[in-house]
């Protein structure tokens, strides 16, 4: 095959959806959604933004569900080649950021290699937008520097999992598609040295309004949280403790010291 791009294919865009607000898209995003000709879309995407699209566009959902039958990465890169082949603009919608743990890399490396135009769009990632909307500033001045986003997906192993040495001493630490291995996690970083007292919040459905924060620390946060489920954001670090006071969206945020009120927890078991 030629090297060249065919002047015939389509494009693809690769959007990043935003962590779940369909008012945290980005214009430029909107703006191709509505002139899309194919829209292969996740399950984090918030489907309301599908109503942005042209009525004549095609969708593909291709959600991905944890232990559950779903569609490939090999059987999505066909979609995008095959539709832009055949002329269409693709709009492959992602959830939060396309290159924060989206795959959206190997997707532009099989769009590259059959020589495919695409362009991509960055969104806003929920290791960004979850703090924010409870109240985390993940930098301050005083207190963190820095901070360092994961997956929980790595963790599979916590005793082989490389990197704990590095990540017991970051300023802040999030933890992005962590909740079912929350108390590893928790109890690994106590394991080499981080303090059982380090504050932790976990935001579950960031910027939905049916977005709760719980908060607790290492040693307890586990415990905690099991009412909740995906998706969900885990903040780990001193500036975690800032959303029992600087928590501005209307969440049902529950600090550790109100968990022993029992009209709380129904909340979080409904």
């Amino acid at each position: 095959m030629s090297s060249e791009i065919s002047p015939f294919y389509g494009k693809v865009y690769l959007i990043g959806a935003g962590p779940g607000d369909p008012d945290l898209i980005t214009v430029k995003g909107a703006k191709i959604l509505k002139k899309a000709d194919i829209i292969v879309y996740d399950r984090l995407a918030n489907p309301e933004l599908l109503s942005m699209t042209s009525d004549q566009s095609e969708h593909f959902y291709v959600g991905k569900r944890p232990g559950k039958p779903s569609v490939s990465q090999t059987q999505i890169n066909h979609i995008l080649i095959t539709k832009a082949r055949e002329g269409k603009i693709v709009a492959r919608l992602k959830g939060g950021d396309p290159f924060v743990f989206g795959r959206g890399g190997e997707e532009c490396e099989a769009l590259h290699s059959e020589h495919i135009p695409f362009e991509v769009i960055p969104g806003i990632s929920s290791a960004l937008a979850a703090p924010a909307f409870a109240g985390i500033p993940v930098t301050h001045r005083k207190i963190a520097r820095s901070f360092t986003v994961v997956t929980g997906h790595t963790i599979r192993n916590t005793e082989t999992f490389a990197n704990w040495e590095h990540l017991v001493h970051a300023d802040t630490l999030v933890v992005l598609m962590g909740m079912r291995r929350l108390s590893q996690i928790a109890a690994m970083l106590i394991r080499h040295g981080r303090d059982a007292d380090t504050p932790v919040s976990v935001i579950e459905k960031a910027t939905y309004e049916s977005q709760k924060t719980v908060s607790g620390t290492l040693a307890t946060i586990g415990d905690k949280t099991k009412p909740l489920s995906p998706p969900g954001t885990i903040v780990i670090g001193e500036l975690a403790a800032k959303a029992e006071h600087l928590a501005w969206f209307k969440s049902e945020t529950v600090a550790e010291a109100s968990m022993n009120k029992p009209n709380l927890r129904r909340q979080f078991a409904g």
